[in-house]
Order: C-alpha cells, then sequence, then structure tokens
C-alpha cells in the first residue's frame, strides 16, 4: 500500500517506529526508576544506593568509622560513595539505554534523558 505512496511511505515507516521507539522508552523509563546500584567508599565502611535515574535511596555507614575526630573523614567516605554511587547509575544507564535504541539508527553518542 505504501510503495505507491513514494516518499509518504517512508515517512510512515519513520512515524510507525518513532510510536514504538516512544512506548519502549517509555517502558525503559520505568524499568530505570526500579534498578538500583550502590557504589561505596572506605573498603566499604560507607556505601550509598541510587536508583539509575540518580535518586539517592540509602545511605550505610559502618558503626566502626564513627569517632569523634574523624567527622570529616565521615564526610568525606560518604561524599565519595555518593559520587561512586553516581558514577555507577550513569554508566548502567547508559547500557540500558543501548540495548534499548540498537538497530534504530540514532548517531553514535546520542546521549538520551532517564
Amino acid at each position: 500500500m505504501f510503495k505507491k505512496m513514494g516518499q509518504f511511505g517512508d515517512l510512515a515507516e519513520l512515524m510507525t517506529k518513532a510510536k514504538e521507539f516512544q512506548a519502549r522508552m517509555e517502558a525503559m523509563q520505568e524499568e530505570l526508576s526500579g534498578i538500583v546500584v550502590t557504589g561505596e567508599s572506605g573498603a566499604g565502611l560507607v556505601k550509598a544506593s541510587m536508583t539509575v535515574k540518580g535518586e539517592l535511596v540509602g545511605v550505610e555507614i559502618d558503626p566502626t568509622v564513627f569517632h569523634p575526630d574523624e567527622k570529616e573523614v565521615v564526610e568525606d567516605l560518604i561524599l565519595a560513595a555518593v559520587r561512586n554511587a553516581q558514577a555507577k547509575a550513569n554508566e548502567r544507564g547508559e547500557t540500558e539505554m543501548r540495548k534499548l535504541t540498537t538497530g534504530l539508527g540514532l548517531p553514535e553518542g546520542l546521549k538520551m534523558p532517564f
């Protein structure tokens, strides 16, 4: 049917693919909200957990790090764990997006929001 329409057939196919992509993107967004990664610092003494979308959902601190004179050390460990979790969340999000966009003919390195 679309062969007779020339370029309009290509446009119709593109629109169909766009709708499919949108549905897949919405499903991926929901899935990404449920994926939690954990970053750590101080050889696991401080852990931070966050969703791939960047929401911090938990911090775990080993009680052995609580010494009054080492307040700054604990703060640094927390910050390092959160940053580690953010890096892991970004990496995982990019991996999941590559799975979604493979075969769509999108430019290499295109950043997708999540």
